[in-house]
């Protein structure tokens, strides 16, 4: 006030020397170009594959640079899990450059490009720079991705009724293409070989600050993708342990506009559900969802997760998978699907037990009941379903330890996984320690110990009082189906009897005599009854 009172008093014109400098602000921000001592980044944390996607493109003649979360982990000192390249290539150009590389996507037309084989092969995603267009002047469609295919087909930049972004594939150049991404500590590109950090949103001053802010109007944003919704959870769950906090503005929308989400396809949600539980903050990813109200309503499953998050069994196997992301070391969705819902699994396996069914059919009908109530039509009838069955079934088949059958049970490809969620199981005090104890000792032992512990776990059994068997019909099988009947006796025969802790009778198994045949000789019959000591029959792990 005083400097403008003093200017009036003089004369002088509001347009000084200083204002005569002022460059009226840009939408697109302002290029910052950062050298290596401010920003800091150490070039032996960038990946080599990363390093020789971008050189390849910038020796054919593209702009070429580590965009995205790589350039804020680097800036944060995080050693990235995974390098994204941003180009001014088109991905039918980037395509034509390497060997092994396949575009992808249709909403966002990108370009992997693929480095190694088998377990340690790399994925560098490579994305054309787009243009920063105004969803108003987009084409608009009355449907979504699957009721407007046909009409998407030949459009290059779409909208939903809602706002919602269907296609975005229409290229520009750099400071457009960083205005469109969502998060200022998201939108740097890093120059590996120059080692300059081209900023225009001030994300470096973001990530000093630890703020989490969007780039543009935040309602506008989540409109335009409400996944950006649970990005920003996710990255808020990462960050927290280095301090990041929401700025007010971004975080402000996000409960009122969670409705958002119910447009997204559901395999989509399901997808970004997976990268919340299994990029290793899971437990923290929770917190964010109550704290900022997001909770329930995202998606079932996810609800689920969050309601019973506390829950001792369901706590371990968050923690456990939040622990080998951190070590290194793979982790599959099955596992943890398998554990979520694992209470309903065995609430409904227990209540039929309870009714007299044996355990393998009282056990299908419960995950039956589990995928009809939980997951629905997303991945419950596929693989990964298929995965989680098999840990589940196989829980009763840890509790047989005589004969071929821990021979059989090693051998199946899901062993290990199964094996860790009875762990889980026995540390939660659910079954007796000591059951987890003996399979991990068996699967690591030689031929003769297993032997000796398969023998000494005969004797115990047999020291065991035995009851008559007692066979109950289940109360939903059709009495009069010979099918059903046969189905349940080999159910019998394949399944162990009910543990002592269970409260229930153990069944005496009858022997069946094998006749030899009259024109073999003196065959050994033995063979067959211990096939678990004869060649091949047994797997060293």
């Amino acid at each position: 006030m005083i400097k403008k009172f003093i200017d009036k008093l003089f004369g002088k014109s509001a347009s000084t020397d200083f204002g005569a400098k002022r460059v009226k602000k840009s939408p697109f921000g302002q290029r910052q170009d950062v050298g290596p001592k401010e920003h800091g980044i150490d070039p032996q944390l960038v990946d080599d594959r990363a390093m020789d996607v971008v050189r390849t493109l910038k020796q054919a003649g593209f702009e070429a640079y580590i965009v995205g979360g790589a350039v804020r982990d680097l800036l944060v000192g995080l050693r990235p899990k995974d390098f994204d390249v941003a180009t001014d290539a088109t991905p039918e150009q980037v395509k034509s450059l390497f060997r092994r590389a396949f575009i992808i996507g249709r909403r966002f037309r990108i370009v992997h490009v693929i480095y190694g084989r088998g377990r340690e092969y790399e994925v560098i995603e490579v994305s054309t720079f787009r243009a920063h267009l105004d969803s108003s002047q987009a084409e608009q469609v009355g449907g979504n991705e699957r009721t407007s295919k046909s009409e998407l087909a030949g459009m290059k930049h779409a909208v939903d009724a809602s706002g919602r972004v269907l296609r975005d594939n229409v290229w520009g150049p750099l400071e457009e293409d960083a205005a469109r991404r969502d998060f200022t500590i998201n939108a740097m590109y890093y120059d590996p070989e120059t080692q300059i950090v081209v900023d225009y949103h001030h994300g470096i001053r973001d990530a000093k600050k630890r703020i989490l802010r969007m780039i543009g109007n935040p309602a506008v944003r989540y409109r335009e993708d409400p996944v950006r919704i649970i990005r920003a959870v996710r990255f808020a769950a990462k960050l927290s342990g280095l301090g990041f906090k929401f700025e007010d503005k971004t975080a402000a929308p996000l409960r009122e506009m969670k409705g958002l989400l119910a447009d997204v396809p559901q395999s989509r949600l399901f997808d970004e559900m997976l990268k919340l539980l299994q990029t290793g903050h899971a437990l923290d990813s929770i917190e964010q969802l109550k704290g900022l109200g997001l909770g329930t309503g995202i998606y079932p499953l996810l609800d689920v997760v969050v309601e019973m998050a506390d829950q001792p069994f369901l706590k371990l196997a968050l923690q456990d998978t939040d622990r080998r992301v951190g070590e290194g070391k793979p982790v599959a969705p099955s596992f943890l699907l398998s554990c979520v819902l694992w209470d309903d699994v065995r609430s409904g396996w227990a209540r039929r037990r309870k009714h007299g069914e044996h355990a393998m059919p009282a056990l299908q009908d419960a995950i039956d009941d589990a995928f009809n109530a939980r997951i629905g039509d997303v991945s419950g009838r596929g693989k990964l379903g298929t995965d989680m069955r098999e840990i589940w079934m196989m829980q009763p088949r840890f509790e047989k330890r005589v004969g071929s059958s821990p021979y059989s049970l090693l051998e199946q490809p899901r062993f290990r996984a199964g094996f860790d969620f009875l762990r889980l199981r026995a540390q939660t005090g659910e079954i007796d320690a000591s059951l987890a104890e003996w399979w991990e000792k068996f699967s690591t032992a030689y031929d003769d110990e297993r032997h000796d512990m398969i023998e000494q776990a005969r004797q115990e059994q047999l020291q065991k009082p035995q009851h008559p068997r007692v066979r109950v019909k289940r109360q939903d099988a059709d009495a009069g189906s010979p099918s059903t009947t046969h189905a349940h006796r080999a159910a019998e025969d394949d399944f162990p009897a009910p543990s002592p802790e269970s409260g229930e009778p153990a069944p005496a198994k009858k022997r069946r005599r094998r006749r030899k045949p009259a024109n073999r000789g003196n065959v050994d019959g033995t063979a067959s009854a211990a096939g678990h000591s004869s060649p091949g029959a047994v797997s060293d792990t």
